[in-house]
């Protein structure tokens, strides 16, 4: 079995350690328990198998990114995609020749992934742009936004590119804990606030120079050891406007109103991927399995599934009254955002669904560990 943690040293410098989240059970766990048979699937909602590519196998944390109808994927090898959500076929693909640890992020000309010898590297459309060294490793994915480029490194700092000309605008460091989670962090822009995870909490940063303007706790570092103190946070948030709700890893979920810098509510959760909702309820799950909704307005329980437990779930996505999550199968599951009840279950190629699922437009977009994309139309 898988351990979730893996300490690596000299990841980064200063001697900053890395805590790679390989698996979802305790690290004193001898064996994973075995999931429930869930027996014969009854499909309630229909879902059409519409497309499939491949961008080569994904050994990194990645962040599928859409714009317009275009969904932007890059492979561990260094192939990096813009294909059409509604056909499967390539806007763009390029292969860079490296290794790569973080990606993607794109405004729609510009796209930006970092590579495992830590260079950030910049395309204009299928051309590379530029190149530039960073100061440490970082799994979180770039964001590029009003002409920029911004970088959340491991060891907490964050910097700015100008998107055109790779010409460095400013970098802030903070102090953090001594692990970071081996997982992508928050980085994403709120109105003129840029915010990013940090130590499990969201920062509100200026983007022209990076002064902090607040900061937020999700949940605050508890424990008797490193690893019990880890409370990161991860990708895979919930906006509505200016609130942004997220989870701080096996530790809490929360509200954050990011245009002041307040916290609506924070709840205690034990997962390690995303959530996602609408203006009324959000929806995850957690380390075991259990899918949760909860009342977006306070963070009060709806329901709880626990029929998937144990399979090593994704995030999710909302799409109208299903939520669609995948597992480490490659299968997606389809339930019902009322109840959580079963609605369809669908395959891909058999290996773990590598990142929450995306919706672009009417297709539903899926990416695997094996380097698998695969678009659906339910209906």
């Amino acid at each position: 079995m898988r351990s979730p943690f893996s300490l690596r040293k000299a990841v980064y410098p200063l001697g900053l350690c890395m805590a790679l989240a390989l698996g979802l059970t305790a690290c004193s766990s001898p064996t994973k328990p075995k999931p429930l048979d869930l027996g014969p699937n009854t499909a309630l909602l229909g879902v059409r198998a519409a497309w499939s590519a491949n961008i080569g196998a994904i050994g990194f944390p990645l962040e599928v990114r859409t714009i317009g109808n275009l969904v932007y994927v890059a492979g561990s090898e260094g192939t990096v995609a813009a294909i059409d959500a509604r056909t499967g076929g390539d806007l763009w693909r390029v292969a860079l020749g490296v290794k790569l640890s973080a990606g993607v992020g794109s405004d729609g000309r510009y796209s930006a992934v970092v590579s495992r010898d830590n260079e950030l590297i910049v395309l204009d459309g299928a051309k590379q742009a530029w190149r530039q060294k960073l100061s440490a490793g970082t799994l979180t994915a770039p964001l590029v936004a009003g002409a920029r480029v911004f970088v959340l490194t491991g060891d907490r700092t964050v910097l700015a590119f100008d998107a055109a000309t790779g010409r460095k605008l400013w970098q802030q460091q903070r102090t953090g804990e001594p692990l970071v989670l081996g997982r992508s962090s928050i980085l994403m822009a709120v109105g003129d606030t840029l915010v990013a995870g940090m130590n499990g909490r969201l920062v509100g940063m200026a983007p022209l120079d990076g002064k902090t303007r607040w900061e937020v706790p999700i949940a605050t570092s508890r424990g008797t050891n490193e690893v019990e103190r880890l409370v990161d946070t991860v990708a895979g948030v919930s906006r509505e406007g200016s609130q942004v709700c997220a989870r701080a890893f096996q530790s809490a979920i929360g509200c954050v109103d990011a245009g002041v810098g307040t916290l609506a509510w924070s709840k205690p959760a034990s997962g390690s991927t995303g959530i996602d909702g609408d203006a009324t309820e959000l929806f995850g799950a957690e380390s075991d399995g259990r899918v949760i909704a909860w009342k977006r307005a306070n963070g009060e329980r709806l329901w709880v599934n626990d029929r998937l437990r144990f399979r090593s779930l994704s995030g999710p996505v909302l799409l109208g009254r299903t939520i669609v999550i995948g597992d480490e199968a490659g299968t997606l599951h389809f339930l019902s955002r009322q109840d959580g009840a079963p609605l369809n279950r669908v395959p891909t190629d058999g290996s773990p669904i590598q990142s929450s699922p995306v919706l672009v437009g009417q297709t539903l977009v899926a990416v695997t560990q094996r380097g698998g994309i695969f678009g659906f139309k339910p209906e």
